[in-house]
């Protein structure tokens, strides 16, 4: 019975989303009535025209609860992964369309959601591991349930290793990216004083000096574009792209002399 209403659930929320999703009727029904009352001019039609951004803090949830009702349930009842591969391939061709042609990006998290949503995955993994152990037992097959207590001991090692190995890249700052600050707060500001700077950094502003504040000129989104003379070659001559896919240039905007 509760493997039958999961099935409904994924049908009627899952698919139903997912075809929702294309059709963007409330965007749609919103975007008229603005034009209607609210556009008075190209400004307003702009505006009104906004496909606004994905909504990270309910579609992610989501896309986890799949995951945990397709582990679990298909122990149980293997019926439910149909239903579940199903919402996913069509969850990928349409979330991908719209991510690219439709929503606009309005924050990058550099991949920061990858150890949350890991981190869920092997727990619904071991989730159903373990239930898979206690139907078995159930079951009359209790000489198969020690052979397969070591499939959540594999489990936990496969998280703490790939925890280990992939997490710095997304909790550290790369080198990269730090030498490239580096570089260009050199180039727009020879004398800027770090020491100085960090003296009176974090402190109220009742106790520091009457001086003006100084700010970090390599966060300032207000600097000048400089040219910053540099020894890479640029990436118009370069025969093969970088192996850690970074851009070879400073910037997007900012151009590279060659010496």
């Amino acid at each position: 019975m509760k493997a039958t209403f999961f099935i409904t659930y994924v049908m009627v929320d899952g698919w139903t989303g997912v075809a929702l999703e294309v059709l963007r009727l409330r965007a749609f029904i919103m975007f008229h009535l603005k034009n209607f009352f609210l556009v008075k001019t190209e400004k307003d039609r702009e505006e009104a025209m906004d496909p606004g951004s994905i909504c990270l803090y309910w579609s992610e949830p989501r896309i986890q609860l799949y995951f945990l009702l397709g582990l679990v349930y298909a122990v149980v009842t293997p019926l439910l992964l149909p239903f579940i591969l199903v919402f996913f391939a069509l969850a990928y061709v349409v979330y991908r369309h719209q991510i690219i042609n439709v929503y606009n990006q309005r924050y990058e998290s550099g991949a920061q959601f990858w150890p949350n949503v890991h981190l869920r995955i092997i727990t619904a993994l071991i989730v159903s591991q373990l239930l898979l152990l206690g139907l078995l037992s159930t079951k009359g097959l209790e000489e198969a349930t020690p052979a397969l207590l070591v499939l959540p001991v594999l489990t936990i090692w496969f998280h703490k290793y790939c925890k280990h190995r992939y997490e710095p890249a997304f909790v550290r700052n790369p080198l990269q990216e730090v030498m490239r600050k580096d570089t260009l707060e050199r180039a727009r500001e020879r004398n800027f004083d770090l020491k100085a700077y960090l003296a009176d950094a974090y402190l109220h502003p009742v106790f520091k000096s009457n001086e003006v504040d100084k700010f970090y000129v390599a966060d300032d989104p207000g600097a000048v574009e400089v040219i910053v003379p540099t020894k890479r070659r640029s990436r118009r001559i370069t025969p093969v792209q970088s192996e850690d896919g970074g851009s070879d240039r400073l910037s997007v905007m900012e151009s590279v002399q060659e010496r």
